[in-house]
């Protein structure tokens, strides 16, 4: 396949305008890369498939280390070699966040919030917080001191976190809908008072100028497979840090042009632009216990609604 100069210039420019944490990254290497393909792989293919983004091999080895500790990863010794797969508590973490990257968010609204009160059944404030910080990447936002908000909260999602933290009997969660005397100005001042929706609009332009002019030269070109595969995973790696902290909420209570709508579909037409190459890319670096890196499964097909559908337009 011949060069594309334009895309290996943008593809060098936003590795090196991202802050990379190992850990962070690896991560999402697995959410969007390994997880698909069964979510268990040798370190030694880990390390040459992150190596493009800057990160060498006693970086790779200290990042598993820790999320071995943090209970993401288990290691399996085979010979010489060590494979890292998804714990089982990992992988219904990923569960929670794939539903929020990759799945069709936009359903209508039922009026509803469920509300978290931390502070009524002896949490301690060391968990209570911990609780809290974890909530908040769930896209919680605090209503009050100790009371905790979300109009569309993943039930599954805050039941994990509620156990993971030993909180399910130390905590109250309840269900509530605006009265009709609650006027829709007032039930957006209330919004901004919960979430801090200037950061996380700013947050989306600068995803938007990142990211945009990619679009651009993929119409001209394709990348090859590396490129390919640092392209999606920047992308999501950049898309799920601010997608995290997003609660989700609906059109009736944001403001108008909200840019999380057009950084959602920007995500989707790249990722379908570029992740067939990225596949080819993994399949020829990552290795398994068992051999070659096996196919994806299913659901890898369903990612932004169905990966073979044509690209939208984004607006300008």
């Amino acid at each position: 396949m011949p060069r594309n100069k334009r895309i290996e210039d943008l593809t060098g420019a936003l590795v090196d305008g991202t802050t990379l944490r190992a850990k962070s990254l690896i991560v999402t290497v697995y959410g969007d890369a390994i997880l698909p393909h069964g979510g268990s792989v040798w370190l030694g293919s880990l390390i040459n498939l992150v190596e493009p983004f800057g990160l060498g091999e006693r970086m790779v080895r200290t990042a598993v280390f820790r999320l071995t500790k943090d209970t993401w990863l288990e290691a399996t010794q085979i010979g010489r070699r060590s494979y890292y797969a998804a714990t089982d508590s990992a992988r219904l973490r990923f569960g929670a966040a794939h539903r929020r990257i990759y799945a069709a968010p936009f359903q209508p609204w039922n009026q509803e919030w469920v509300l978290v009160h931390t502070n009524c059944c002896g949490l301690e404030a060391e968990a209570r917080e911990s609780l809290r910080r974890e909530l908040t990447w769930q896209g919680f936002g605090t209503l009050a001191p100790h009371v905790l908000a979300h109009p569309a909260a993943d039930d599954d999602a805050l039941e994990l976190a509620l156990r993971d933290h030993a909180a399910l009997d130390k905590v109250v969660v309840l269900r509530a809908s605006a009265d009709r005397l609650t006027s829709p100005g007032g039930l957006k001042a209330l919004v901004r008072a919960c979430w801090d929706l200037d950061q996380l609009q700013a947050d989306y332009e600068t995803f938007l100028d990142r990211f945009r002019p990619l679009l651009r030269a993929l119409e001209d070109g394709s990348p090859d497979p590396q490129s390919a595969f640092v392209l999606r995973t920047l992308l999501i790696h950049d898309y799920r840090r601010i997608l995290l902290r997003d609660p989700m909420l609906p059109d009736e209570v944001l403001p108008p042009q909200w840019p999380g709508t057009a950084a959602r579909l920007l995500c989707r037409n790249l990722y379908r632009l570029v992740q067939e190459a990225a596949e080819r890319h993994l399949m020829t670096t990552l290795e398994t216990a068992e051999g070659p890196l096996p196919a994806a499964l299913p659901y890898y097909r369903d990612r932004f609604g169905g990966l073979g559908d044509e690209v939208a337009a984004v607006a300008e």
